[in-house]
């Protein structure tokens, strides 16, 4: 009879940890990923024997190579055929108007384009909303005004009183022949069930999960990154809508944790809606592979489009929509954040749930506040994710030590996602300023070239301002060795967050 000995416990233990020490590193090195990444997953597999499997297998698997080439031959097809007449602009120097000729707009518009293939359109009425009942009623009407097609493309799209509210307008919509299709992202709507979409297909309506890894909804696999985390609404071709607010109670006020819902969108009427669609168009085709929907023909949707560069309006936008994922390496929305802060003369003013920023940004924003421009950022005054605020936290605390001035937002939780400088630069959309953002999710901003639209959100982050805390050396310093410590901690935890 076999009888364990200390001994042999112990050694069957460090056989076993040897060989986790070997799956870590086959499992970490098989994709690629940045250095940062790649050390960060290493600790947590080596220091956190078979828990930290589990947590690679919830956070850190990647999307596989099919599924990065199905995106981006979707995203080829289309690109292509809308780019001929914008690269001969660009070679023209006549991308934008001789009026709004000045470098920053134009480096800023180069990058865009040669980064993301982003099509500048000039003729857009924009209107702000920072306040989700607003923009819901303003949108339910919308809706309930649709005479052709509702594309509509968010991360969450819960099934509670205000997802009821949304679908009730979609229903009468698909009741009136209008083509409606949603696209959600079954993570980040966890707990709405495929039922609840089934009579608006029953009414012609159509639904389907993002890139789910079941054609029924009913089981996608675990994971935490690679998500859509796109919030969408394009109606009739020329009505967008783009920004941070997602589809459920907690963004119309109605969650007693979070209280006020402080978020940013923007409707836009114009061109820029159906560069919208294309790309609401590019994940949509992209998630029928799947799900076998019916996909969209983009040259039937929007067969009337044509880029115009005359005003109809002096006071109309210059826009670009410019995506970014794991599908593309070129990092737009980071590269387009890096671009603006690293031109800025005057200020910078950023607004984001979550601070997190990789090395290109920090240095950015540390080189820029060195270097006499206005640098503050505002961001929430409590946690949605534990490990992810004591990483904001660290990263505030390091800033402010560098002289950039950090807001904490005492009047419920901001989520707005903006960065706005200069005379005529600005940027609403969906990605926040961290490592999940920059390369991990599917995001979406609309970088904008206005002096009206600039000047109208520096004064809502002045106003901001007004109900927020100066975050101070002092502040840092009062906390607790314990805060601190969970601070630091999931700073090296940042990459993977």
């Amino acid at each position: 009879m076999l009888v364990l000995t200390w001994d042999m416990v112990r050694r069957i233990v460090e056989i076993l940890w040897i060989i986790n020490v070997i799956f870590a590193v086959w499992t970490v090195f098989r994709s690629h990923r940045d250095i940062a990444s790649t050390w960060a997953w290493l600790l947590v597999l080596i220091g956190l024997p078979y828990i930290g499997f589990i947590l690679y297998l919830l956070v850190g698997r990647q999307l596989s190579h099919d599924k990065i080439f199905i995106i981006k031959q979707e995203q080829e097809k289309i690109r292509d055929h809308f780019l001929k007449q914008q690269r001969q602009m660009l070679d023209a120097h006549d991308l934008l108007p001789s009026l709004d000729q000045n470098m920053r707009s134009r480096r800023l518009v180069e990058l865009n384009l040669n980064n993301d293939d982003a099509i500048l359109t000039i003729d857009n009425s924009v209107e702000t909303f920072i306040d989700g009942p607003k923009l819901f009623d303003n949108l339910i009407d919308n809706i309930n005004q649709a005479k052709n097609t509702i594309n509509i493309e968010f991360y969450t799209f819960y099934a509670d009183s205000l997802g009821k509210r949304v679908l009730a307008a979609l229903e009468k919509a698909a009741q009136r022949k209008v083509n409606v299709r949603v696209l959600y992202d079954a993570s980040g709507s966890h707990g709405t069930k495929p039922s609840f979409f089934n009579k608006l297909r029953e009414l012609g309506g159509l639904a389907q999960p993002f890139i789910s890894d079941s054609s029924n909804h009913w089981y996608t696999t675990p994971r935490y990154n690679y998500h859509l985390h796109r919030k969408l609404v394009i109606i009739d071709h020329k009505i967008g809508y783009i920004g941070g607010f997602n589809i459920g109670d907690q963004y119309v006020d109605q969650s007693k944790k979070f209280g006020h819902w402080r978020d940013t969108h923007l409707r836009v009427v114009g061109q820029s809606a159906a560069m919208m669609e294309v790309r609401f168009t590019m994940d949509w085709n992209t998630s029928c592979r799947k799900s076998h929907v019916a996909q969209i023909d983009i040259d039937d949707e929007i067969k009337n489009f044509k880029l115009d560069w005359d005003r109809k309006d002096p006071n109309s936008v210059a826009m670009q929509i410019v995506a970014s994922g794991p599908d593309n390496a070129n990092l737009a929305i980071q590269r387009g954040y890096e671009e603006i802060i690293a031109q800025a003369q005057k200020y910078v003013y950023i607004q984001t749930p979550y601070l997190i920023p990789g090395d290109p940004i920090l240095e950015s924003l540390v080189i820029a506040s060195k270097s006499g421009v206005d640098v503050r950022i505002m961001i929430p005054c409590m946690a949605d994710h534990p490990f992810v605020y004591r990483a904001t936290e660290y990263y505030a605390k390091y800033l402010t030590k560098q002289g950039l001035k950090i807001y904490k937002y005492d009047s419920g939780f901001i989520h707005a996602k903006t960065m706005v400088s200069g005379s005529d630069i600005a940027s609403v959309g969906s990605a926040n300023q961290d490592f999940r953002s920059y390369r991990l999710n599917f995001e979406v901003n609309a970088f904008c070239y206005s002096p009206q639209l600039t000047k109208e959100l520096k004064e809502i982050f002045e106003k901001d301002i007004e109900e927020s805390t100066l975050l101070t050396n002092e502040y840092f310093d009062q906390q607790s060795k314990w805060r601190k410590f969970k601070q630091y901690f999931s700073r090296l935890l940042s990459p993977i967050l």
